[in-house]
């Protein structure tokens, strides 16, 4: 009885068995690196012709960078004001004034018992004498006031409530200290502050219906740029059409094209508003330290700068896509 050994052509089969899903997998890894091949050149060549015209390209990009800079100079300076509006909120004192019948250690002990409440930072007595005194320094009635008979200011406890408190929080700390049998009435202006806040949020709105007009401006911007370069590239589109090149394809260098003006536009506004925060740096330092404050300018943050950059990068993308889609179907070879 023969044995029949299996053919030469079985073993190889049998030896170099591969799993289905690698089969797979290759030609899907191999269209992947084409894919990315592809576009890459063409990124690349985009960014070429960008430099054999370096006017034209530096024109176009100084206009969007300066249309961007515009929205991202006045949210830089909404920042730096909320900023010190915050700062300003932290400092805001309650005045308690108190009763003529209360006595100087009377006055201290509940200043002391009130400043150890969890609501409250610190607090601090005003005698009635000391509240005269700072009144003669402060007004310049220092020989009116000292006709009086009699000192008619109350003694008063500053009470500056903590910073984590909320406005509504802290005006129902005040109520609440108002309603202490040795207080006579308790003042909080914060008027200012709501105003102040108010006119933050109207300019907050402001400056996104500002980045939305200007958006559509870089939009517009770049899209007629495109159409200039389509209108003079319009014979080689159309032979590029004769041997049969595909609208996707001719279309992605002017893409790119966008892309580029769009992210270029978006580092010169960066670079914009960088400059001038450097040149208002000193002023406003020295005005700062005149009032015994530390307040100095910030610029962009991580997450604002990549804003930034997203934005011009994805209006130009727009642009581009929009001014192709319009005036590529025109061209037809003849």
């Amino acid at each position: 009885m023969s044995v029949r050994r299996p053919s030469a052509r079985a073993d190889r089969s049998a030896g170099s068995a591969i799993p289905p899903a690698a089969v797979r997998a290759a030609p899907t890894s191999r269209w992947l690196n084409r894919y990315f091949q592809r576009h890459a050149q063409v990124l690349l060549f985009s960014l070429g012709r960008l430099t054999q015209r370096p006017l034209g390209s530096f024109l176009t990009v100084a206009v969007i960078g300066i249309t961007l800079s515009l929205p991202a100079a006045l949210h830089v300076l909404l920042h730096n004001v909320s900023t010190l509006s915050y700062s300003w909120e932290s400092t805001v004192q309650a005045s308690l004034f108190l009763k003529g019948d209360v006595s100087e250690a009377q006055g201290q002990a509940l200043a002391e018992r009130i400043a150890g409440e969890p609501k409250v930072q610190s607090t601090h007595y005003i005698s009635p004498a000391e509240a005269l005194a700072e009144f003669k320094h402060l007004s310049g009635f220092g020989d009116a006031v000292t006709a009086l008979e009699r000192n008619p200011l109350p003694a008063v406890i500053a009470v500056r409530p903590m910073p984590s408190l909320s406005p509504a929080e802290t005006e129902a700390l005040v109520a609440r200290l108002g309603q202490l049998p040795q207080v006579d009435q308790a003042r909080m202006d914060q008027e200012w502050l709501k105003r102040l806040y108010a006119i933050l949020h109207i300019v907050q709105r402001g400056i996104g219906v500002l980045a939305v007009l200007l958006s559509i401006a870089v939009i517009i911007i770049v899209g007629n740029t495109i159409r200039l370069d389509i209108h003079n590239q319009k014979e080689a589109i159309e032979i590029m059409k004769l041997l049969g090149a595909s609208d996707r394809f001719i279309r992605r260098p002017f893409l790119y094209t966008g892309v580029w003006y769009g992210l270029f536009g978006g580092v010169l506004a960066w670079l914009v508003v960088s400059a001038a925060l450097a040149v208002l740096a000193g002023p406003v330092a020295q005005l700062s330290s005149l009032y015994q404050g530390g307040f100095h300018l910030t610029g962009l943050s991580f997450g604002g700068l990549l804003m930034l950059f997203v934005a011009g990068t994805g209006l130009g993308f727009l642009g581009s896509w929009w001014a192709v889609s319009r005036h590529l179907r025109a061209i037809q070879p003849r």
